[in-house]
């Protein structure tokens, strides 16, 4: 079936095909629907062509899962673009050099947080498909995510194995930080009382006296003051000593 214009549900023209407009709808349908109403035949009649036609793009559900994070990750990139507007010759990715690595690593996190929390529910791709996918087989979008982290890391004058180590510390903290941000805590939302809301009932008080006293503040997000304490202890951490010296 040839490429053609198709229409959303109002009956507008959407323009021809291409794969960012098949992986913008196929997000956008994730974060109405989730991942279960995602398959070529829904995200075809989404677009208004037949299920063959998306094969150019996609050649199946796992490549359009690794689409869906593509997607985000490439949102999370332009917001990094857009948020410099007084510095447009900043490069994505820097040059290794000292200066304000710290406050761009901290906004570089603080931007993962936020994409992340507009698509909460493309997340748990971020573990399904980095475990399934070689790192050289990932979206570009999320090489040059982690190249950036890598560069600013460069940039604060740490050798190359100390580097590395930060590098794994600050991704696990930044990705593990959104997990357990958007960890289901409650069990019915239009439930007033707080307990039962929770569903505290179904644990036992004698057997989890720490978790049902935690679960009213687990419910809500710790928000980004927490993402950046956190970041901060972990950049002390690998700052400490010579190289902490160094950048004084």
């Amino acid at each position: 079936m040839p490429e053609h214009a198709g229409s959303d549900r109002s009956g507008r023209r959407r323009g021809r095909l291409s794969r960012e407009l098949v992986m913008t709808t196929a997000l956008a349908l994730v974060d109405r629907d989730g991942l279960s109403g995602l398959s070529m035949r829904r995200l075809a009649a989404e677009l208004g062509v037949g299920a063959m036609a998306l094969y150019r793009y996609a050649a199946g559900k796992d490549a359009l899962l690794d689409g869906l994070v593509e997607a985000v990750f490439g949102e999370f990139l332009a917001t990094l673009r857009e948020a410099a507007p007084d510095t447009p010759g900043e490069p994505l990715i820097p040059q290794a050099r000292a200066g304000d690595w710290r406050g761009e690593l901290h906004r570089t996190v603080r931007e993962i947080h936020r994409v992340s929390l507009r698509h909460p529910r493309v997340v748990p791709l971020y573990a399904t498909r980095m475990l399934a996918v070689p790192l050289a087989g990932r979206p570009r979008t999320v090489l040059l995510a982690q190249e950036r982290v890598l560069a600013l890391l460069a940039g604060a004058g740490l050798d190359d194995g100390r580097t590395r180590l930060a590098y794994r510390a600050v991704m696990a903290w930044a990705l593990g930080y959104v997990f357990v941000e958007l960890t289901a805590v409650v069990e019915n939302p239009d439930e007033p009382e707080p307990a039962i809301r929770l569903g505290l009932q179904r644990m036992p008080a004698h057997e989890m006296p720490l978790l049902r006293a935690a679960a009213p503040a687990l419910a809500g997000p710790a928000g980004e003051e927490v993402l950046a304490v956190g970041l901060d202890a972990l950049l002390d951490r690998f700052l400490g000593g010579p190289e902490r010296e160094a950048m004084r």
